[in-house]
């Protein structure tokens, strides 16, 4: 909407825009799955718009054996049988041949999730995830491969959370174009325990308006109903869909499109990222607007906007969060979560009593200085030196112990070992990096 009732802002487009008009095909289409006979299917779409026949590509020990590798790559740990990846790769055979069988006869069964908690950084609670079995996550990864392409191409072009070619620095270079088109006004949208919250019958209704094939829904509805267990308790769980499971991602993507397609059709300027969005307008009125619908839609579909961290905020004298960052007053800096979440993991490698070489403490740190900086470079320049001088701080601490003194560096430290000593040490330092990066072309 725009502050002339009836009209769209510039560059809204009166209807979503779909990933497949962006004048590419990023559908991370499997060649063992999508032959170019289906690929062409898919473009031109199928009769009734609806794909009948997928369960032979999930139940191939082929098309099984690649989903196996791609699980293998991510190095997850056991679920409730206790079976590693490593153990699964050492009768990958005859497992595979085993889970293609199960599928073909309709014997397979998912076993339950091991539910275990993480820290969440910046917070006293604990996030729940859920780790299926190596073999169900086979499974799951065969079905996403089979299922990714047909929604894929029919997601709104502002989602960017879990898909094939794009990723939380899409979002941030959008809203970044948007504020400075002076989309000021920011609906900042929290759905309150999204993933375990996710009506089932639902969500399988809108997976069938583009899948009729009885048995891949079969098999989505079987692992949306998986036991998890609890410690030493097992239950079924009767909405959502788990956190840690291949195949939970997609679903919430396709739970959250008509959200998307809706927005963009009445002319918002939404930007999501999983279960994380925000929406920006041009004057307060929009953006109470949008509110209100989204509230409106939410409530259609079984879902509950969180009260306190749902709010509207003019980001020109309001700060807001989305995706690590703090953005405010046309800048932006690392939210105290991503910076808590920083100083933890470097504290964890930079212990006084680890004993080990500065050269082997530098070259682990520096893998996640660099990643830092990879994603949060974009932040205003006062953040890197600050950070800089604490790693370092960090450092001196640990040559003052092997020393044999006591104590947090001080004082004399900064002489007896001063930054260009780090520096010729190798030390990746965040403040160069960012000056670096401003003098290149490509920022």
């Amino acid at each position: 909407m725009s502050e002339q009732a009836g009209t769209i802002p510039v560059g809204v487009p009166a209807r979503a825009r779909r990933t497949g008009e962006a004048g590419h095909k990023p559908y991370n289409a499997e060649p063992l799955v999508w032959t170019e006979r289906m690929l062409e299917a898919l473009e031109r779409g199928v009769q009734g718009g609806k794909w009948y026949s997928l369960i032979d590509k999930i139940v191939s020990v082929e098309v099984l054996d690649r989903a196996f590798t791609k699980v293998a790559s991510n190095r997850g740990a056991a679920g409730v049988d206790h079976v590693t990846v490593d153990q699964f790769a050492s009768r990958r055979e005859e497992e595979l041949a085993r889970l293609s069988e199960e599928l073909r006869t309709g014997k397979y069964r998912p076993q339950p999730i091991r539910r275990q908690y993480i820290p969440k950084p910046g917070s006293r609670e604990k996030r729940p995830l859920g780790i299926p079995t190596i073999r169900d996550r086979t499974v799951q990864a065969a079905l996403l491969m089979a299922l990714e392409p047909i929604y894929e191409r029919g997601f709104a072009e502002h989602s960017y959370g879990f898909r094939p070619g794009r990723g939380a620095r899409d979002g941030l270079r959008r809203v970044d174009a948007l504020l400075r088109d002076g989309y000021s006004f920011v609906v900042d949208v929290d759905l309150k325990s999204y993933f375990d919250s996710i009506p089932h019958e639902r969500l399988l209704a809108l997976v069938g308006e583009k899948v009729a094939d009885g048995k891949v829904m079969e098999l989505i509805a079987g692992f949306l109903r998986q036991g998890i267990m609890d410690g030493l308790q097992i239950w079924v769980p009767t909405m959502g869909t788990p956190q840690g499971a291949v195949i939970s991602p997609l679903l919430s993507n396709i739970y959250l499109d008509p959200l998307d397609q809706t927005m963009a059709e009445q002319g918002f300027e939404m930007v999501r990222y999983a279960d994380d969005f925000v929406i920006l307008c041009r004057s307060q009125r929009d953006a109470e607007e949008a509110l209100a619908r989204v509230q409106a839609w939410a409530t259609r579909v079984g879902l509950t906007l969180h009260p306190t961290k749902t709010r509207l905020v003019d980001a020109r004298e309001e700060a807001f969060e989305f995706l690590g960052y703090r953005f405010y007053g046309g800048r932006k800096w690392p939210r105290a979560k991503s910076l808590d979440k920083f100083r933890t993991t470097i504290r964890a490698k930079t212990k006084r009593t680890a004993g080990k070489s500065l050269a082997r403490i530098i070259e682990d740190i520096n893998r996640t200085l660099r990643g830092w900086f990879g994603y949060f470079k974009h932040s205003y320049k006062t953040t890197f030196g600050d950070l800089d001088g604490w790693v370092r701080m960090r450092l001196r601490s640990i040559l003052r112990k092997q020393q044999g003194r006591r104590g947090v560096a001080k004082g004399a430290d900064h002489q007896r070992w001063t930054n260009a000593y780090f520096t010729r040490q190798g030390l990746f330092c965040l403040k160069h990096a960012h000056v670096r990066a401003r003098q290149s072309p490509r920022g």
